[in-house]
């Protein structure tokens, strides 16, 4: 029985909490006066995701820290000026697709992807790369502060290089690769919905880090379980134990909210339920009706004989057991025929268990053994790419259309910030035709080089990207023509979306180093080599505005005009606006509206544009970029 607690609230573990949910990672243990381990703040933690710049200062507490991890942490937070350009030239159904393949850094694409699916992806999958002490990991410069972080990013790479070796040699060789994922999967946090949930890839070497990583990120009461995944038939015979094994960690935005649909039973079990007397409820199995006392507690009232209708003969619960049931439950049953006395009508009684009753799957287990093993994703390529091994490893359709069934829905958006070859786009495709669910799929995949020794520069691929965009071609085409007509209405098509620096020039002049030659350069602040529909996207994640919805361009007084899903956004990028055209849009009455801030032919008409809106279209919110 729960007690009163007799006092006022206690407005310090109250805040403490409220700090939790904000910032999981800032909640530790620490002793009090007492002595006792209680729950508290890590005030430099806390500082550090207050500040724009590396904190110093950490003290003796149990956490998990590595050399990096501060600079990790800034990065996550650092803002970026770039956006995302549309290449329609390499999308599939772009004004209609509701899927995206965005190219260039993961960590620039989360970040971009904020605002717009914040606390909307259901399920997240990634299969990061494995600290091999061959794999590259991305190089992300975290030696600077806030200020020159902006300022690095608003300019194109001069490197052209963000991939490094990170060999068991370096002293840093677990520490670089969670500085890597540390900022990635923060950010991926901020996307799940109340009831996602993440399923990361990984095998022994990183997973006991991987796992503190998450339990920090995600909060150690969010950790779902570890999926051991049997991915091969045979041993290595490389080492004395040969691992057949990888890992799959599950952990939920928010465990007590969180959705795993249930397996699918095999036609197996469900075979094991018939109907041999024609039972008006359908198929059937016998259950016990005996109830587990070991170690509970034994029930006299449950202990009663149930009668045989047909024989008369008594049943007593076996030694120093009961029935499951009170008598009035049993009597019930009995005159609905849900007991069964065996197939000669004279057995012990058992409870008949219907299909129609119990739930519409089981429970999954840790252990997959299940699913294909790793060498079907290879063969699965190969069939896709005429036999050739363009990449190496990649993970089976048939184990990612399992987690996809396990943690999304029918109608989930479905997030691969790693996505390689793009098998888990792939696996959303195929589910889509099984099940005709909508799930749309999003995989960022950074342009990694080719080089021309291996099968996929061979094949012409010149980048990874370039490889993952043509295998959801291949792979959709495919399965829209084993569908025939019922694979119409799916959607395999994806929006290429790519990142870039910003569509705005760079003004970060100071006053005594602009010069009267460098005046006319402002008067436009967009960059000369962007496009409407550059600018239409780099709206639309500034707004917050799903970047798949559809896009419809139409001239209105002469003028380019995009919509965007009818009327959720309104947007002219051309000059010359004038209040005629103002109040023909208006009488749309869209959402939102934006144009350039130097396109209105007038300032009459660039002071009056409120104004008319407000008269014929009182609920568009109007902005100027």
């Amino acid at each position: 029985m729960n007690k009163l607690k007799m006092h006022t609230p206690d407005g310090t573990r109250d805040n403490i909490a409220r700090i939790g949910e904000l910032f999981p990672n800032c909640i530790t243990e620490a002793k009090d006066d007492k002595g006792n381990i209680t729950r508290a703040i890590d005030f430099d933690q806390l500082r550090q995701e207050l500040s724009d710049s590396i904190v110093e200062g950490p003290r003796e507490r149990y956490q998990l820290d590595w050399p990096g991890k501060r600079e990790a942490l800034l990065a996550a937070n650092a803002p970026i000026a770039k956006t995302l350009r549309p290449a329609r030239e390499e999308s599939v159904e772009f004004d209609t697709t509701r899927n995206l393949f965005i190219e260039g850094d993961n960590l620039d694409a989360l970040k971009l992807l904020q605002e717009t699916y914040l606390n909307k992806v259901k399920l997240i999958y990634i299969d990061p790369p494995y600290n091999t002490g061959r794999d590259f990991v991305y190089d992300d410069d975290f030696a600077e502060s806030s200020d020159e972080y902006l300022a690095k990013s608003n300019q194109t790479d001069t490197k052209g290089n963000r991939l490094v070796t990170n060999p068991e040699s370096n002293g840093r060789f677990h520490s670089d690769w969670m500085t890597m994922l540390f900022p990635r999967l923060r950010l991926s946090r901020n996307m799940l919905s109340e009831d996602g949930v993440i399923f990361i890839s990984i095998d022994d070497v990183e997973v006991s880090n991987l796992r503190k990583m998450c339990d920090e990120i995600f909060g150690e009461d969010n950790f779902v379980t570890q999926i051991i995944w049997k991915k091969r038939s045979t041993p290595p015979n490389d080492k004395a134990i040969g691992a057949q094994h990888d890992y799959v960690l599950v952990y939920a935005k928010q465990h007590s909210s969180a959705s795993i649909a249930l397996r699918p039973r095999s036609d197996e079990q469900v075979a094991r339920y018939q109907n041999p007397d024609n039972h008006p409820k359908g198929p059937w199995a016998a259950g016990d009706l005996m109830a587990n006392v070991k170690g509970g507690r034994y029930v006299e009232s449950l202990n009663f004989p149930i009668v045989n209708p047909a024989t008369g003969e008594k049943h007593f619960p076996s030694s120093n057991g009961n029935w499951r049931f009170s008598s009035e439950t049993i009597e019930k049953l009995l005159a609905n025929n849900e007991i069964y006395f065996g197939s000669d009508g004279r057995g012990r009684p058992k409870l008949k268990r219907f299909l129609c009753d119990i739930k519409d799957g089981i429970t999954w287990t840790s252990l997959w053994d299940f699913v294909p093993f790793n060498t079907e994703g290879s063969n699965e390529m190969a069939g896709i790419f005429g036999n050739l091994a363009v990449f190496e490893n990649p993970k089976p359709v048939g184990l990612l259309k399992e987690i996809v069934r396990a943690g999304g829905t029918p109608r989930s958006i479905v997030l691969d910030f790693f996505a390689g070859s793009a098998s888990m786009a792939h696996a959303v495709m195929g589910m889509n035709a099984e099940d005709g669910g909508t799930r749309r799929h999003i995989s960022v995949q950074l342009p990694e080089p080719c080089s021309n020794g291996t099968e996929a520069g061979k094949a012409g691929f010149r980048t990874i990207a370039d490889l993952g965009k043509e295998r959801i071609r291949r792979a959709g085409k495919k399965i829209k023509e084993e569908m025939g007509l019922n694979g119409i209405k799916l959607d395999t098509g994806f929006r290429v979306l790519k990142v870039d620096t910003s569509n705005m020039k760079d003004v970060y002049y100071r006053p005594d180093a602009l010069k009267q030659e460098m005046l006319h350069g402002q008067v436009d602040n967009i960059k000369s080599d962007r496009s409407d529909e550059d600018l239409l996207f780099q709206v639309l994640l500034d707004w917050g505005v799903d970047i798949t919805l559809p896009i419809k361009p139409e001239k209105i007084n002469g003028k380019n005009v995009y919509f965007v899903d009818t009327n959720a956004l309104a947007a002219c990028f051309e000059p010359g606006i004038d209040e005629a055209f103002i109040k023909e849009l208006a009488k749309r009455k869209p959402l939102r509206a934006v144009f350039r801030d130097n396109g209105y032919g007038s300032d009459a008409t660039k002071i009056n544009v409120e104004q008319i809106f407000k008269l014929s279209s009182p609920g568009t919110e109007v902005k100027a970029i």
